[in-house]
């Protein structure tokens, strides 16, 4: 059937399929495509000495250009405006830092950022599930367990990592008989204090710290005036 202009309005077999295929590759072609011009527009915008660095933090993959000294407790603060985790003496001392990286607490400041590509980052944002927190970090609030707060998310990080460990029979320096590691149920005040001595609160909020993760292992942990009563009773010792 001819159109307007007398031209005919069918096409061929060939050129049909030609278009046909043509529209396919390039349905195909296109997320590469926009992959590879994502990348490029990245490595477009790299400063000198800087790199290009993809980074699995809390379930998402991120891509940042940095300089290979950065070090990921920057990288997150700086780069990817996590600032959860806390940069307390930048010297991997006092564990406000903490991290998870592939399930294992990292101090994030003497790790670099570039070592941690095709690895699990997960940072204290990353603990809840939706508006449903994690068990740990509602045992820290049920347990009093911060003050001023700057710690609080290294503490969490590493009480979860403490968890795990545990169900890993994982032993410490304080567990009696390395054969026969701890269980949650049973856990001791004495383990929890050994497992958390990484993690320094300058506010002294120990007690609270450790009622939590008691209470993380499905234990009762003592009562606030116990725990005031016990410390009148090592004040006076």
């Amino acid at each position: 059937m001819p159109d307007g202009k007398g031209k005919p309005l069918w096409t061929s077999r060939r050129g049909f399929l030609g278009r046909a295929l043509t529209a396919a590759g390039t349905a195909i072609a296109a997320p590469s495509l926009l992959n590879a011009q994502a990348k490029e527009k990245v490595t477009d915008s790299l400063g000198e000495g800087e790199m290009q660095v993809t980074l699995t933090v809390n379930g998402k993959v991120r891509t940042i250009g940095i300089e290979p000294r950065v070090t990921l407790l920057d990288a997150l603060r700086e780069r990817l405006g996590l600032t959860g985790s806390k940069k307390g003496c930048d010297r991997g001392q006092c564990g406000a830092c903490t991290v998870l990286i592939d399930g294992q607490r990292v101090y994030s400041c003497l790790a670099l950022a570039v070592m941690q590509e095709g690895k699990e980052i997960t940072t204290v944002e990353g603990l809840a599930t939706g508006n449903q927190l994690h068990p740990v970090q509602s045992a820290f609030i049920d347990n009093d367990g911060f003050q001023c707060g700057y710690c609080t998310p290294g503490q969490i990080c590493a009480a979860v990592a403490l968890l795990d460990e545990v169900k890993r029979e994982c032993g410490s320096a304080v567990t009696p008989d390395l054969t026969q590691p701890p269980q949650l149920a049973d856990l001791s005040e004495a383990e929890i204090k050994e497992r958390l001595s990484g993690n320094l609160c300058r506010c002294g909020a120990y007690n609270g710290i450790v009622a939590a993760v008691q209470q993380a292992t499905g234990q009762t942990p003592p009562s606030p005036a116990a725990l005031m009563l016990g410390m009148e009773q090592e004040a006076r010792l």
